[in-house]
């Protein structure tokens, strides 16, 4: 969204993690930012479940251990079929390290269709949240609920539409299109709004960076609730790695200060793949990320990557090579991969999930954001050419990244400059879901909605300003959706308002307007509980819980290391490193940490290579890690 983004001016910080004030040690401090329950220990970051298939569903949580003299952690995880899980289907043992972030993913198989279960972890001897999810459908289906949503900018507001939606209990699962993190360095693009603040404070770059802005993410508590609660897809947009992504570079990525491309790629895929409940589609290609899902004889879901995977760079609205036959949005491979699955589907509904909105947004003869499917119209209109001629109907695309709500109709030739003598009826439908938090947009020459809609009089519907959500209801007759919006995001607030409803009957591919929102025909299971199941037995820690230490990175390091702790009341700390024969090799008195998030850093060039121990200390608690330098 390069020309349609309010984006402040950024900040050149330094490569560093955190800045080092001396040479030994420092620390920067998050107060009051996230507020932990020790109920949760040691999964703080709740629980998600994703990709559904008909016999199987990824399982995720993440452990955050205190102490740990070893590399590995056993994790038991279980799954059954009612709330208080008394009646388990399946259960298994697996472990987890520093080289996944402690992060730990299943994927349990041998489910039944069309179910909703419950699951739960246990590790160093507590329990998880217990989380609720749902297999997909096989064969005969009449209806499907969705929600879907985009866009989560953590400066700019609180995850109320996330809330909203863990409170619903009447969908199937979330359907997340893209920027669910944003790369920005605090306060650089933000709401300001006081405690409301990223971690880490610098720019994501390498793989610490963009596990840390995760692991801040996951503790949000809205958040956590509605991963709890629903089976998530997800796909990823351009601020999961750098605004205005493409495949061999971003807008925002400078060689120059931080280094090459493909390596700040990579380390957000795979802090991607480490935190989000997501079966990886080609075990031999992690970049890919594209994929399909059925839905019995409903519908087929596509989720597609138009940033990665085959975009060509970006170009300006008045470039020539705007109109060059060789330029992809898609590459070569997924448009292909598209195409065959769309011609050989049973399905009655096509669902293209994807970032970018595809129907054109034009003013004056002229594309107003060639970020998206504007900037590749001719691979637009083979895509349109293939749907025509394989006779492939009731596609409906479902769109993100744009931070505004849209209802259009695709039409037939969407060409630039549009020749209104072409709009002779419509391929499909585009639903375009409003951010959670990211701010709206400020249309060029002060364009309002309605002469936006003059000018592109297949656009049924448009509100530039209000952040929410879509639900996506589905039947045997027509595919609708429903437009919902909280009614702020710099403050908490426990409200949502329905909005507008369109819907495309069966076989029609064009839009009407509806005055009632949709609701769900059959009943929903009883939610998940907000608090773990205490096993008295299990659970024999004595210790007060003044502090939780999340983690050293990098891991292995070179020179620098940093810490996240989290400080339940301001504490007095120390830190002790030993080597393995047990000699103490550093000693530091941090004095009274604050409460909240803190990230002391070191510098250990000092260090030689090998193993060590590192002890942070309070008055009533002794947290151990184990570091590798290399």
């Amino acid at each position: 969204m390069r020309q349609l983004k309010t984006i402040a001016t950024l900040l050149l910080l330094s490569l560093n993690l955190i800045p080092l004030y001396s040479s030994s040690q420092n620390w920067l401090n998050s107060e009051t930012r996230i507020n932990l329950d020790s109920i949760y220990k040691p999964f703080y970051h709740g629980v998600a479940s994703g990709d559904p298939l008909a016999d199987r569903v990824i399982l995720w949580t993440r452990v955050t251990p205190d102490t740990t003299t070893s590399d590995s952690i056993e994790v038991m995880w279980k799954i059954g079929t009612d709330v208080n899980l008394t009646q388990i289907v399946a259960s298994g043992l697996t472990h987890t390290d520093d080289s996944k972030d402690h992060t730990v993913k299943i994927d349990v198989v041998g489910l039944n269709q069309d179910t909703w279960y419950y699951y739960s972890f246990n590790a160093l001897g507590r329990n998880s949240i217990t989380g609720r999810t749902k297999t997909a459908p096989n064969g005969d289906k009449d209806s499907l609920r969705f929600a879907v949503v985009s866009c989560s900018s953590y400066e700019h507001g609180y995850f109320n539409a996330y809330k909203r939606i863990a409170d619903r209990n009447d969908i199937e699962a979330v359907l997340h299109l893209g920027d669910y993190t944003y790369e920005y360095a605090a306060g650089s693009y933000s709401n300001n709004i006081n405690g409301r603040d990223y971690e880490p404070t610098n720019e994501t770059v390498t793989l610490l960076d963009y596990r840390t802005r995760m692991s801040h993410y996951h503790l949000d508590s809205d958040l956590r609730d509605l991963h709890q609660q629903y089976p998530w897809i997800t796909i990823w947009d351009d601020h999961e790695s750098a605004n205005d992504a493409w495949t061999d570079g971003a807008q925002n990525h400078d060689t120059i200060s931080e280094g090459s491309w493909d390596d700040r790629k990579s380390a957000a895929i795979q802090a991607y793949y480490e935190w989000l409940p997501i079966r990886q589609a080609d075990p031999n290609d992690p970049q890919r990320i594209y994929r399909k899902f059925n839905f019995g004889n409903l519908a087929d879901l596509y989720m597609l990557d138009t940033r990665l995977e085959g975009r060509d760079e970006q170009v300006a609205t008045t470039s020539a090579d705007l109109n060059d036959s060789n330029r992809t949005i898609l590459g070569t491979e997924q448009y292909n991969w598209l195409v065959n699955n769309m011609d050989s589907s049973n399905a009655q509904w096509q669902i293209l999930g994807q970032q970018v909105m595809f129907a054109p947004m034009l003013a004056f003869s002229q594309p107003l954001n060639t970020d998206q499917w504007d900037g590749y119209p001719i691979e637009r209109q083979l895509l349109i050419n293939d749907l025509l001629s394989k006779n492939i109907d009731n596609m409906v695309v479902l769109t993100g990244d744009i931070h505004t709500s849209w209802a259009n109709d695709i039409p037939l030739h969407p060409t630039i400059p549009y020749d209104t003598s072409n709009s002779d009826g419509s391929v499909g439908v585009e639903f375009v879901t409003t951010s959670i938090t990211s701010p709206g947009i400020d249309l060029p020459f002060n364009l309002s909605p309605s002469v936006i809609q003059t000018l592109n009089p297949y656009i049924k519907y448009v509100d530039l300003t209000q952040k929410g959500y879509i639900l996506l209801d589905i039947n045997k007759q027509r595919a609708q959706a429903d437009w919902y919006y909280v009614p702020s995001v710099t403050q908490i607030e426990t409200q949502e308002s329905y909005a507008e409803s369109y819907y495309a009957n069966d076989n029609e591919n064009h839009l009407n307007a509806s005055s009632t929102a949709s609701e769900a025909l059959t009943p929903f299971p009883s939610p998940a509980p907000a608090y773990p199941i205490i096993d008295p037995i299990a659970n024999t820690e004595k210790t007060i819980n003044e502090a939780v230490f999340f983690g050293v990175y990098p891991i292995p390091f070179s020179d620098d290391i940093t810490l996240k702790i989290y400080c339940y009341k301001p504490i007095q700390t120390s830190l002790e490193i030993i080597d393995l024969s047990g000699r103490t090799i550093k000693q530091i008195e941090y004095g009274k940490l604050p409460k909240g998030i803190n990230y002391p850093s070191l510098n250990m060039e000092e260090f030689t290579s090998g193993q060590y121990i590192l002890t942070i200390k309070t008055p009533n608690q002794v947290l151990k890690r184990k570091i590798i330098k290399h």
